[in-house]
């Protein structure tokens, strides 16, 4: 299929809510040395995305397509022996939608290195709740060292990244006890629901217990890590690795003091992706048979109604929009 000289897209021209999100007919990106096409058929949708719509990502310059993430089809390459075209792809994180143009668009123009080659049987639904939701999970379950017996904490965990790291650390350790975080009562049956143990209410930033934690995964992040490290047992391990507190730096953080007796803080970083860890990844997912089903697909037009879902309320899991 040829590639037309034009597509849809949703365009961020100003800092703002749901609203801000308006669909557009632009160009087709012209691809250049270095640079290939993808066509978009899926992307997944994250909570830095909506930070960047209201203004918090400060190296971001608007008007803008955003995006970090996006599963697709080669449509030009500039590298034909790696790339060729109707090669299914990955990629993330990088630039995108932040210095670039990206995925929230029928097509994207992508740096040839931050292409990644696939093979997977998936559908794209699937495929797109993957990349960035399941690679975070999935190095984060590595850096955390699990061991049979322990008991880990998921601080965030009706997020996608928690969701999916509860159902890769059941593959991978059986026998662990499993607590996750809610602020509501409410999501805590859902939680149960999705292979979690134990629920504990965060409330203010506060956990609601005094039960101590071998392991725990981080994804508040800053706003919430002291308060965590104070429920670790000692020789614990804490991963550091979402921001959905909308923290990104601690204040007033004494590692002597705050960290765990004879404990450790380590953290993963969703960037620090390979083709390798991508094909490592999808093998696990697909082995194991992992459901990675969204808990939501939308379509491109619908993405402010996306955008509403994700950071209100009754934001559950992981949501993708499917082009179509």
């Amino acid at each position: 299929m040829g590639v037309p000289e034009t597509m849809r897209a949703v365009v961020v021209s100003e800092a703002g809510g749901p609203e801000v999100l308006r669909p557009a007919e632009v160009a087709v990106p012209a691809v250049r040395p270095g640079w290939s096409l993808v066509r978009v058929l899926a992307f997944g949708l994250n909570h830095s995305e909506v930070f960047t719509r209201q203004g918090l990502s400060p190296s971001v310059r608007f008007p803008r397509i955003l995006g970090i993430e996006c599963v697709g089809e080669m449509a030009v390459t500039t590298d034909p022996h790696r790339l060729p075209e109707g090669q299914r792809v990955v990629s993330i994180m990088g630039e995108m939608g932040r210095a670039f143009d990206d995925s929230y668009a029928e097509y994207v123009l992508l740096p040839n290195e931050q292409i990644h080659p696939v093979r997977t049987s998936l559908p794209w639904d699937v495929l797109a709740a993957v990349p960035e939701t399941y690679h975070t999970a999935f190095g984060s379950l590595k850096n955390l060292r699990l061991e049979a017996g322990q008991t880990l904490l998921v601080r965030g965990a009706t997020s996608g990244v928690g969701l999916a790291f509860a159902r890769l650390a059941r593959v991978a350790e059986p026998h662990l006890h499993l607590v996750g975080t809610t602020r509501t009562d409410a999501r805590a049956q859902l939680l149960l629901d999705n292979g979690f143990d134990a629920c504990v209410l965060d409330t203010d930033g506060r956990l609601q217990t005094n039960e101590r934690f071998d392991r725990a995964l981080e994804l508040v992040g800053p706003a919430t890590l002291k308060d965590t490290c104070r429920h670790m047992r000692a020789g614990g391990i804490v991963c550091s690795t979402g921001q959905l507190g909308g923290q990104w730096y601690m204040d007033g953080f004494d590692p002597i003091m705050d960290l765990p007796e004879d404990g450790y803080l380590t953290s993963f970083y969703s960037g620090h992706v390979s083709g390798a860890a991508l094909d490592g990844l999808l093998s696990f997912v697909e082995t194991h048979d992992i459901d990675a089903t969204p808990e939501r697909v939308f379509t491109l037009a619908q993405l402010p109604e996306a955008h509403r879902w994700l950071e209100g309320s009754h934001g559950f899991g992981k949501a993708v929009v499917v082009n179509g």
